[in-house]
């Protein structure tokens, strides 16, 4: 086994170091990247939306037993964080309960001056926005349903009411690079870090754990000429879906990435399990035949580990503790 891959720096064996809530499945947007328009056509999609008892029952976990492992809270996931109806509420209950950063991913269409108001009383600590383009007409190819200059609008808004109101929310705007959008890359960064964004990053393109076919196919060729090495998932977060569930993947769009029904245990419990211990070994062992959701996923080679490079926990770390919030107090 390489001594390289396993519980080491913000990795801890006794938490994960990021939760995700998975808000809804639900989403206003049929994204070219996203496998979501072909998930709200299975059988697994049923238009879920997460409790708000679970919710409440992660952020006193994480608030009891989480810190200073946990790093923080991060609402994202297959749908639209603020199409759930009770979004604000479980954002507030979050910030004001958790002790940790807590994080929002949206793609920021719904997001007018109501909304804003909303998310900057609830005090989240960091929203990333999903845009994606630099010219309308390839926000629209890609962002489908989209509309970018009611999009740019409302982040353009959001910052104006942190720089007036003096909030310490930060702001991350981000762009999946893809054949449409590359050469907008320097313009799109060079636009919002002007408007006073506080990152914007680039990210690279996956397969949503092999969702999203023709990307999968394209990475799987690529594979083949590299070593296969550890995700750093199973040592770094868990993911509380929409229907009630753990699971180990936030690019899981078929189940297949389950784990248990977080009614019935903890996270605690679960991340020092019998399954977690047998999923990292078949990771380092780079044996899937129990765990075939992860052997047929291309997406290891994009996903970093803590000493392979920058990853995005390192741009939230640098947010927490440019913000003094003390995971451990």
């Amino acid at each position: 086994m390489d001594p390289r891959y396993g519980f080491t720096g913000r990795l801890t064996a006794e938490f994960p170091s990021q939760v995700i809530v998975d808000t809804t499945e639900v989403c206003n947007l049929a994204c070219i990247h996203c496998p979501h328009p072909e998930f709200k056509k299975s059988s697994y999609y049923g238009a879920r939306f997460l409790e708000t008892e679970l919710n409440q029952k992660l952020v006193d976990e994480v608030r009891d037993h989480g810190r200073p492992h946990c790093k923080y809270i991060r609402y994202t996931g297959e749908g639209e964080s603020l199409v759930h109806p009770k979004a604000y509420d479980m954002l507030d209950y979050a910030v004001e309960n958790s002790g940790v950063y807590v994080t929002l991913t949206t793609n920021g269409t719904i997001m007018v001056e109501k909304r804003i108001r909303k998310l900057l009383a609830s005090g989240v600590h960091m929203i990333d926005i999903s845009i994606d383009a630099f010219k309308p007409e390839t926000y629209a190819k890609i962002r489908v349903n989209g509309d970018l200059t009611k999009t740019r609008a409302n982040v353009i808004n959001l910052l104006k009411w942190i720089r007036e109101t003096g909030a310490k929310t930060k702001v991350i705007v981000s762009f999946v690079e893809q054949g449409l959008n590359r050469t907008e890359a320097g313009d799109f960064e060079s636009f919002w870090k002007d408007q006073g964004a506080h990152h914007v990053v680039i990210r690279r393109l996956h397969s949503a754990a092999g969702a999203v076919v023709n990307i999968a196919e394209i990475m799987h060729k690529k594979g083949e000429t590299l070593p296969r090495r550890p995700c750093v998932y199973p040592w770094e977060r868990i993911v509380l879906n929409p229907r009630g569930f753990i699971s180990f993947c936030p690019a899981d769009w078929t189940h297949g990435s389950t784990v248990v029904d977080y009614r019935t245990t903890t996270v605690r419990e679960t991340w020092n399990g019998a399954f977690y211990e047998a999923l990292r070994k078949a990771h380092l062992t780079n044996e899937y035949g129990k765990h075939q959701f992860c052997g047929q996923c291309p997406d290891w080679q994009e996903i970093r580990w803590p000493h392979e490079g920058r990853a995005y926990a390192d741009l939230v770390e640098e947010l927490r503790v440019l913000d003094i919030v003390p995971s451990g107090s």
